[in-house]
């Protein structure tokens, strides 16, 4: 079976593409080891961080999010609320349902973790490059933006 013209990817697109998806996956872990994440689990700080973007949910919703089982997410939210990251208050339109929401510590630790890879960045941009170099980063992002926007 042969690849219509239009459909075929160049070899230097697939390098680039290789190229970028191991560059953001260092990037992230470096970004990572910056935060102190602690002992958090990855379904844990995507619960926490789907929280913090969504706002209060239930376990079922927070579940079906991000696709797992109800009564695996209620182990992953058992976690949270015993580390005192989340808290659970009965939905005022419905007592039979417990809302999930960030308590307060854990918004502060979260702003305290980005604040800390925002820093780490900013001062290995101005360890690493010359103003001209951090435009041309600049102007690069810009076009890799256009790779994500729809």
């Amino acid at each position: 079976m042969s690849i219509p013209p239009n459909l075929m990817i160049t070899e230097s697109a697939a390098t680039l593409a290789r190229d970028i998806r191991s560059l953001v996956g260092k990037l992230k872990r470096r970004l990572r080891e910056q935060a102190q994440v602690g002992d958090l689990t990855p379904s844990q700080a995507s619960a926490l961080l789907r929280l913090e973007k969504e706002g209060p949910n239930t376990v079922s919703g927070l579940a079906r999010a991000e696709g797992m089982r109800p009564q695996s997410m209620a182990t992953v939210v058992a976690a949270l609320e015993a580390g005192g990251f989340v808290v659970g208050e009965p939905d005022p339109t419905d007592g039979r349902r417990t809302l999930l929401s960030l308590t307060a510590a854990c918004h502060k630790w979260i702003g305290e973790g980005r604040a800390a890879r925002q820093d780490w960045l900013a001062r290995r941009l101005e360890e690493r490059f010359s103003s001209k170099e951090q435009q041309e980063v600049a102007r690069i992002i810009v076009s890799l933006m256009q790779l994500v926007e729809d």
